[in-house]
């Protein structure tokens, strides 16, 4: 078993982004761990999915770069335990995969994962996927967004119907401030691959309308408030 307990960063001096690898190839974690520690990454490593869940606990980081094969549980289930728990449920997740159909990408995201990469893949592009996705946090400069019944608190993470708690994965939240961020203005489903789900990733613009539809249900009476521009993308507005 490979395990780092701490986060070893490069430049004890300065903060620095930290990232925890769970991959059971130990050649290739040992190539991921060098290439992010002279990214500028604090990296933490193991092998085993519940080492995983646990070291995330303990101390959460900034990232988790997280294999779909591992020795004990698969990875989708790790992402499944970290996006249960509220400690670690926000932690940004990329998951690496040798499997590349859509069907996979869609279950990721469904789970919560921010990215997903096919491998083989290349290591630079991986490390600015990366820092790609530490970079698409929900900004915090409206920590409160309100329309008609629904009310989402940004910096709690919360949404809210009626008054009642609605339970969203983090790709929804994303999606969610996107749109009602951008109040009254079409968003094309391209456009919201790309500030939602990330730049370069190869996923089809159905895959919106499949988390547009769930996301809808889940708010129940406002979800009406998330309107089809048919022919275009969506908008978020009053209810017609």
């Amino acid at each position: 078993m490979t395990q780092d307990v701490s986060y070893d960063s490069p430049n004890m001096n300065e903060p620095t982004p930290s990232v925890l690898i769970v991959e059971d190839e130990v050649d290739l974690l040992r190539t991921l761990e060098y290439n992010f520690k002279n990214a500028g990454f604090a990296v933490a490593t193991t092998t085993r999915g519940r080492d995983a869940i646990a070291l995330a606990g303990a101390r959460p980081p900034n990232l988790v770069l997280l294999d779909v094969m591992l020795p004990d549980i698969p990875g989708w289930e790790v992402c499944k335990q970290l996006k249960a728990e509220t400690k670690t449920k926000r932690i940004p997740v990329i998951m690496l995969t040798a499997r590349g159909e859509e069907v996979d990408r869609i279950v990721g995201f469904e789970l919560g994962v921010d990215d997903y990469v096919t491998k083989p893949f290349s290591l630079r592009e991986l490390v600015l996927r990366a820092k790609a996705v530490l970079r698409r946090g929900i900004p915090t400069e409206s920590p409160m967004l309100q329309a008609g019944p629904l009310r989402v608190d940004v910096e709690g993470h919360r949404v809210q119907v009626d008054g009642n708690d609605v339970e969203i994965t983090a790709l929804e939240f994303r999606l969610l401030y996107t749109l009602m961020s951008r109040a009254d203005r079409v968003q094309t489903r391209e456009t919201l691959l790309n500030d939602v789900w990330g730049l370069h990733l190869n996923v089809e613009t159905r895959t919106v309308d499949t988390h547009v539809k769930r996301l809808r249900e889940k708010l129940g009476n406002a979800g009406s408030l998330i309107q089809t521009v048919r022919g275009v993308g969506y908008r978020f507005g009053n209810a017609e």
